[in-house]
This record gives structure tokens, C-alpha cells and sequence, in this order.
């Protein structure tokens, strides 16, 4: 099976498990309740993966544990999303960073073009909205299965012997928490003629909540 037909596939299937989970489900807690993230109905164990990050550094599921992490899914390529996302997400950032917990906030952002995105290229990307964010990559066989447990996908729908190819993606913020579970995501809202970006002011607002909650559960 060909690698475009294959990433198709893969794609097809993790959108429809991504559908089935996606569902509003808050912890128990006297904290107020986010009003834009949405949990999912049970914390989502990840996939093992066996990646390398920015600095050529093998990176396997312990980059998650101890933090909060803000996961985002692009490519270095995109010409809209990922980059507005990113930017928002790095406004935002130092306000992130003074919410009290024990457990670091970190931002990642996750490559799902490895052919192009190199260590190096995806750390010129990272430092440009904030030095501090992680991004990873790795081989499609290690990032199928992470995607799909994050419940989100990717497909690339067109031949990648063309330079310019582009990638079909998620662009929902995964919450893992600091277990190296996620948790829930902050979906785009989809308004005819706008990118569907997600939030970073809700972000803002509502994840606070989220950490609150998890330290009440």
C-alpha cells in the first residue's frame, strides 16, 4: 500500500475514533466548570512513542509527565493555521506560566510532516513564537497510533513527490496532564470565511479551571 493511501486511511480512522470521544464530561469538583474546553469522558492514555525533539534528542512519553502540556498538531509547511495558532498560543504563554501548580506548563507542538520537518527546521520554528516551547517528530509509524490516541488525525491527500504538499490536520489543543494523560481539548470554533483556530483567550480563561479541578478530583 502506498504511503499516501496509507496516511489516508489512517487519517479516515482517527477522525472517526476522535468524533466518538470528543464529549463534554467535567471532573467533580467545587471548582467552577471550564466553559469552552471540553473533557474527555474518561483521561486518554497515550500511546508509547519514540520520537526525537528540536534538538535531535530522543524524546519518549516522560517529556509529558510532571508538566501540564498544551499539545498542538501541524507541520512546519502550513501556510494558516499553525502559524496563527502558534503565535496565539505564544501570546498567551507568560500569562500561562503564573498560574499556580506544581507541575510546569508547557506548550508542544507535534510535527506530522517528518519528510520535511527536520530537528533543525522545527527548531527555527519553535524559537520564533517562544524558545521554551517543545516540538517533536518522528516516523509516521510512531505517529499514527500517538494521533489517534490523542483523538485527533492527519492525512496527507496528495502525492508528496510535490514540494508544496499540504496536510490535513486537527487543529483542537490537547490538555495532557501532568500523568501523561489527556484529558480533554480546546476545539476550533468554525465560522464561514474565518481559520478555524482555537482560542487562545479561552485557553486562558479556562485552564486555571482545569488545573483546579484536577488538583480537587
Amino acid at each position: 500500500m502506498s504511503q499516501k493511501i496509507w496516511v489516508v486511511l489512517a487519517g479516515i480512522v482517527a477522525l472517526s475514533a476522535g468524533a466518538f470521544v470528543a464529549v463534554v464530561k467535567p471532573f467533580n469538583s467545587s471548582t467552577p466548570e471550564p466553559e469552552y474546553f471540553q473533557y474527555f469522558p474518561e483521561p486518554r492514555v497515550l500511546a508509547d512513542i519514540s520520537l526525537v525533539n528540536q534538538g535531535n534528542s530522543p524524546v519518549d512519553n516522560r517529556v509529558f509527565e510532571e508538566h501540564w502540556s498544551l499539545l498542538f498538531l501541524g507541520y512546519t509547511y502550513c501556510p494558516d493555521i499553525c502559524p496563527t495558532t502558534m503565535a496565539a498560543l505564544g501570546r498567551i504563554y507568560p500569562e500561562l506560566k503564573k498560574i499556580g501548580t506544581d507541575s510546569p506548563i508547557q506548550v508542544v507542538f507535534v510535527s506530522v510532516d517528518p519528510q520535511r520537518d527536520t530537528p533543525e527546521r522545527l527548531a527555527s520554528y519553535v524559537e520564533y513564537f517562544n524558545p521554551e516551547f517543545v516540538a517533536l517528530t518522528g516516523e509516521h509509524a510512531q505517529l499514527f497510533p500517538f494521533v489517534r490516541s490523542l483523538g485527533l488525525m492527519y492525512a496527507i491527500a496528495e502525492s508528496t513527490d510535490n514540494p508544496n504538499y499540504l496536510v490535513d490536520h486537527s487543529a483542537s489543543v490537547v490538555v495532557i496532564d501532568p500523568q501523561g494523560r489527556a484529558v480533554g481539548r480546546f476545539k476550533p470554533k468554525y465560522t464561514p470565511g474565518e481559520l478555524a483556530i482555537s482560542d487562545s483567550i479561552q485557553i486562558a480563561k479556562d485552564l486555571p479551571l482545569i488545573i483546579g479541578n484536577y488538583k480537587n478530583n
